[in-house]
């Protein structure tokens, strides 16, 4: 073969490699090398400095670089030193604890923000990105159904390829670090389609709901005037899988406005 020929052959073989779909690995919240690595090329790819000290905390909200969170009916913040973040993490917060609330019946607990690194706890990894402001550490809830239901909501996200999220036992609560570009973009996108969708089919409120035993969500669909992906999109439920004691939010149509 000439080596004009073997050239093709190789330019060849590289598409079909190129081509080939690539295995996804399963989402988890067990944490892991590949997870911090993660986190840490996305700090990189933001250009996050990686706070030092508690003064250059201050310096950073001085700029708007990072800004306080405040809590609200919806969450509060548990013995934080440092109350700022990124502001798409503050973003997150808000918008995920509204949610939380509302299926739960209880406040989201924020257990720590930015943490620069002369602060960082003694079994805190060396290359955590809490100092790049873009963590946010949420308390475990002793509520099963609530666990549930954050964590359902958190792997959705973390498929979404908006955040990294690990659940940590020592004390037990929930790292996430959140992508501001890609979340901002993900709330942009969702916002889009809530504007561009049809008025007949979209939702005036929702109801709470506490799943009983031989509960479907076609079963519950039905008896509240909706659809199975309605319940689906209005809980981020990824399968039609349904727990005895989990509380849903249902979907109650407005009907066409007028």
């Amino acid at each position: 073969m000439t080596r004009i020929g073997v050239r093709i052959v190789v330019f060849l073989m590289g598409l079909l490699v190129a081509s080939a779909p690539v295995a996804v690995q399963a989402q988890s919240l067990r944490g892991s090398r590949a997870s911090m690595d993660a986190q840490n090329r996305q700090a990189d790819l933001h250009d996050f400095t990686r706070i030092a000290t508690s003064a250059q905390v201050e310096r950073f909200v001085e700029l708007g670089l990072l800004v306080r969170l405040r809590p609200n009916q919806d969450y509060q913040i548990h013995e934080v030193s440092f109350p700022y973040a990124r502001p798409a993490v503050r973003t997150f917060v808000e918008r995920l604890s509204k949610q939380y609330r509302n299926a739960c019946g209880e406040q989201l607990v924020v257990t720590s923000l930015t943490r620069p690194k002369s602060r960082q706890p003694r079994n805190g990894s060396a290359r955590s990105v809490h100092p790049a402001g873009m963590v946010v550490d949420l308390r475990r809830s002793n509520a099963p159904a609530c666990r549930r239901w954050l964590e359902r909501v958190l792997l959705s996200l973390e498929a979404a390829g908006v955040v990294e999220a690990t659940r940590e036992r020592r004390p037990p609560h929930y790292h996430v670090a959140v992508y501001p570009r890609q979340y901002e973009g993900y709330v942009a996108a969702l916002e889009a389609r809530k504007r561009a969708a049809p008025e007949a089919t979209r939702v005036a409120s929702t109801v709470r709901y506490e799943v009983r035993t031989g509960d479907t969500l076609l079963k519950i669909a039905r008896a509240h005037d909706t659809t199975v992906d309605q319940l689906k999109s209005a809980n981020n439920l990824r399968s039609s899988r349904i727990y005895p004691g989990e509380v849903l939010m249902v979907p109650v149509s407005a009907g066409p406005t007028r």
